[in-house]
């Protein structure tokens, strides 16, 4: 049969400038189904990007509170006077003086390898400049650095846990 005498098929092919729509629903069902807060896709000159901000509830902070313990006979020490939270707490934001953010979304661990000693833990002292944790990133393991020398006093983070950029994850006084 002649080119010209085809009968068009019921499902044309998209024009190259139409943008299609059943892709970005279906990235965004993705993008809801699974913990990730953004997407992006490239096709040819085709960009894409999706993006989500995750809202911890309320109640979750409410649930770590824990009221300080006051002893009329405590000796002085260089600890700070009220506990700090342990990981995923997040009661520290990356404000406070001493907070380490994170300078991307990724997820963090604590170790080189799961058989490995973590990094930093409380109590560790650390140069300007040491590896104090590791980001992972689109398959890519980034490296956190201390910017200052001092003491880690919270680690706000467990290993293997999602963070968000601008999140606290390690403070160093």
């Amino acid at each position: 049969m002649p080119a010209n005498d085809r009968k068009p098929s019921a499902k044309a092919a998209p024009a190259s400038d139409a943008i299609d729509t059943g892709l970005i629903a279906d990235l965004a069902k993705l993008l809801n189904k699974s913990d990730l807060s953004e997407i992006e896709v490239q096709k040819g000159d085709l960009r894409i990007k999706l993006a989500r901000t995750l809202m911890a509830a309320p109640v979750a902070h409410a649930m770590h509170m824990a009221a300080p313990a006051v002893t009329a006979n405590a000796a002085p020490s260089a600890a700070p006077s009220a506990p700090l939270p342990g990981p995923g707490t997040g009661k520290i934001d990356a404000s406070h003086p001493g907070a380490v953010a994170s300078p991307m979304v990724g997820t963090a661990y604590r170790r080189p390898s799961p058989d490995a000693k973590a990094f930093v833990d409380v109590g560790s002292t650390v140069k300007a400049g040491e590896k104090i944790l590791l980001i992972e990133a689109m398959k890519t393991f980034n490296e956190i650095v201390a910017p200052r020398a001092g003491t880690v006093t919270a680690v706000l983070v467990e290993d293997g846990q999602p963070v968000e950029f601008g999140e606290a994850l390690i403070v160093i006084e």
